[in-house]
């Protein structure tokens, strides 16, 4: 087989011809690590590492693009690699290649997440539910939780601005339940309700 043309199709992406007819989507990196130019002869064996080396160029080409847009866990990127069509293994190598080069560092991830859903004032609870759905583990997620300073602040204001009368236990109650849906613990709210002078249902 012998190399016909190579044509930039779109930035870093190249398609290389052959006088076969078929046609292989590659990457710059690929090419040159090829060493293809028009006139170059592969055979059969050689075409298809070329094709391998060529997937596996485009797929870290495509991540790194994605990551380009936005942050991404290692697991997030993994599916959107596989829902991209890409293969179970490719994605994997994918997501490892870029990870021990600082793409992607889970931990670093974790902790921008939580900063910014515990700023916005969700409890400990809610930050958990988010990194486990971005695809952080326990481990990782537990010691995230661990170095988040205590939120009573914004508990605190959000109480204030909620509930004009501490006494009214049915306006407690409602103050009470949206805390908990904002990732609070019955305790934390408990606490919080006290120092707001409410009467809680303990009381």
């Amino acid at each position: 087989m012998v190399v016909t043309a190579i044509k930039q199709c779109s930035p870093g992406r190249f398609s290389v011809e052959f006088d076969s007819g078929e046609t292989l989507l590659s990457t710059l990196d690929a090419v040159s690590d090829a060493r293809l130019y028009v006139g170059t002869e592969l055979d059969r064996e050689a075409f298809e590492e070329l094709k391998r080396s060529s997937s596996k160029s485009l797929d870290r080409q495509k991540a790194l693009e994605i990551l380009s847009r936005r942050p991404y866990s290692r697991r997030e990127l993994k599916d959107k690699l596989l829902r991209g069509g890409a293969e179970e293994q490719r994605a994997e190598d994918c997501v490892a290649w870029l990870a021990e080069r600082g793409f992607l560092d889970d931990a670093e991830y974790a902790g921008a997440v939580a900063r910014h859903y515990s700023a916005k004032g969700y409890g400990p609870g809610r930050v958990k539910s988010e990194l486990r759905r971005r695809g952080i583990d326990r481990e990782l997620t537990d010691e995230t939780l661990s170095e988040l300073p205590e939120n009573t602040e914004k508990l605190d204001a959000f109480i204030a601005r909620r509930l004009s009368d501490p006494s009214d236990r049915n306006s407690v109650r409602k103050v009470s339940a949206a805390l908990f849906r904002r990732g609070y613990s019955w305790e934390e709210i408990r606490a919080a309700l006290r120092r707001y002078d409410c009467e809680t249902e303990e009381d």
